[in-house]
């Protein structure tokens, strides 16, 4: 069946669908957050009512994916047919982030309408903000190199509606109990998220492991470069997709790495930081996108690293430069540093943890759309360029119905070598907004007295100051002082035990779920 025929048969099915409306769940293209796109794309004109369809919350969310599903379809076809040879160099390279962002937008949606129960659903509304950002992503592209995003399909503003419709009818689908997180979690004996298997909890915790590649500059192992252990073990998964192990011996590799999404399970083992170097230099100012500035990359899902270090050395004065991109659900980087200056660690999408990490940078430095949690680790701002100042985080929310935010807990936030001897000549935040919704809790974390005292910074006037949610819950240090702190709607003291615990890795990251398999050690609460 060709796309117009099937669009044509979603616009007849939902037309049912849409005529019932309840007080607690969105089943109408009116209670979305965008009724007239819903409206345009869903035939809400069809006189015809099937009584059985009435109420049908799950329908209606099927349906309203499908049609999500087809524009984004339609859109990708349209830029893939589309003669790139007249752009310019800059627009070509942002035109191929778009093409990989619109199939990567394709897979999260296809994953989303193929549910199997409460769990399944709850998943689906990472994979749509993962989604929703993809798109704000492929539109940043061209702003960053100054190209023009005319070339865009004009579908393009219209699938972020559509998907932004999408998540708020999810939301609506998942039950109060699995939403809240509550009555079907555990903590387990030894501290680790039950998504993380006791296999892979014993690769992280012990010393000598076994590796299925060892990669290593004097020859000593099966390779010498990183990128060739990884094109081998494609070859030796032979589709498999259990945990595959690459030890990267002590050295500097100097390698532009991506793991790509059909790369599932597979772990990264250092000698230790600062042993084992991962490095680069891309950055925007050199012509590279922010997204493929990335000195290591990751999307496969279930991505393990332990021990190493991820670096980029562009400098403050090349911008956006990141040392490590990761859209991979289910990531988690144990005992791993993550140095550079702006835009260090890029949390882009789906479900990280980090745990026993140093992150060092200047402006913007833990930034993304990813639900992501950071317990126990140790933050270094850097020193910037003169003029700069230096804010921590930037998360990247642009819908309130996405699951995303940035959850730092009990770790450390204070001046790197290079910053302590002239940190009072820079002001220094612990985020700023640089999306509508951007959402970010530090809690009971050590706040050095290089934060400045009003604690957060704007990122453009009153944009996002009251639609933010940043919330600080008992964090220790002389810059911790709550007194001088913004007085935005959306910032909040965090004084109850249970708000704080809807930012933890049980609730916040759904963690002992999946965790468990890395092997990384965790606090499932506060």
């Amino acid at each position: 069946m060709d796309i117009i025929a099937l669009l044509c048969l979603s616009f007849y099915f939902l037309g049912f669908v849409l005529r019932v409306v309840h007080s607690d769940r969105i089943s109408s293209c009116s209670q979305t957050p965008y009724p007239e796109i819903c409206s345009y794309f869903i035939n809400t004109n069809v006189d015809n009512v099937v009584s059985t369809l009435e109420g049908n919350q799950m329908a209606f969310r099927n349906v309203a994916l499908q049609v999500t599903m087809n524009q984004a379809e339609q859109a990708h076809q349209l830029m893939s047919a589309m003669d790139s040879s007249s752009f310019d160099e800059r627009a070509k390279v942002a035109w191929a982030d778009c093409l990989e962002l619109f199939e990567d937008t394709i897979i999260q949606l296809n994953r989303s309408m193929s549910y199997s129960g409460a769990m399944s659903i709850e998943d689906a509304q990472t994979w749509l903000s993962a989604a929703i950002y993809n798109q704000e992503t492929c539109h940043n592209g061209f702003i960053e190199l100054n190209s023009s995003s005319h070339l865009l399909p004009l579908h393009f503003t219209n699938i972020s509606k559509l998907i932004g419709n999408s998540l708020a009818i999810n939301r609506a689908t998942i039950s109060r109990s699995t939403e809240s997180g509550t009555g079907h979690r555990r903590l387990l004996s030894d501290q680790f998220p039950t998504w993380v298997s006791a296999a892979d909890r014993k690769l992280l915790q012990v010393s000598n492991v076994r590796a299925d590649i060892v990669v290593a500059q004097d020859g000593s192992g099966n390779y010498k470069t990183v990128s060739e252990a990884v094109a081998a073990s494609v070859k030796l998964r032979s589709g498999n997709t259990h945990r595959f192990v690459i030890h990267v011996k002590a050295g500097i590799y100097r390698e532009y790495i991506e793991i790509k999404k059909t790369m599932k399970n597979l772990m990264f083992i250092g000698d230790g930081i600062d042993a084992t170097i991962v490095t680069g230099n891309k950055n925007v100012q050199d012509g590279s996108t922010t997204f493929r500035s990335a000195t290591f990359a990751v999307s496969g899902e279930g991505f393990v690293a332990r021990d190493m270090t991820f670096e980029n050395t562009a400098g403050p004065n090349k911008h956006q430069a990141v040392a490590l991109r990761s859209g991979s659900d289910f990531s988690v980087f144990y005992s791993c540093s993550f140095k550079g200056y702006q835009d260090t660690l890029y949390v882009y999408s789906q479900r990280q943890f980090y745990r026993n990490c140093d992150i060092y940078g200047t402006v913007d430095f833990i930034f993304g759309d990813a639900v992501v949690v950071l317990q126990n680790c140790n933050i270094y701002a850097r020193r910037p360029m003169s003029h700069q100042f230096i804010t921590v985080t930037a998360q990247a929310r642009t819908e309130p119905n996405e699951n995303t935010g940035i959850s730092i807990q009990n770790s450390r936030v204070i001046a790197a070598s290079d910053l302590k001897p002239v940190q009072n000549s820079f002001k220094t935040y612990l985020g700023r907004p640089w999306q509508k919704y951007s959402r970010t809790v530090y809690m009971r974390t050590y706040l050095d007295d290089l934060i400045n005292p009003a604690g957060w910074l704007e990122w453009s006037g009153n944009f996002a100051l009251s639609t933010l949610y940043y919330g600080e819950y008992l964090n220790t240090g002389s810059g911790a002082g709550i007194s001088g702190r913004v007085k935005w709607p959306g910032y909040h003291i965090i004084t109850s035990a249970a708000e704080a615990s809807k930012f933890t890795v049980e609730n916040f990251l759904s963690g002992n779920s999946w965790i468990p398999a890395s092997g990384a050690p965790f606090s499932l609460g506060i």
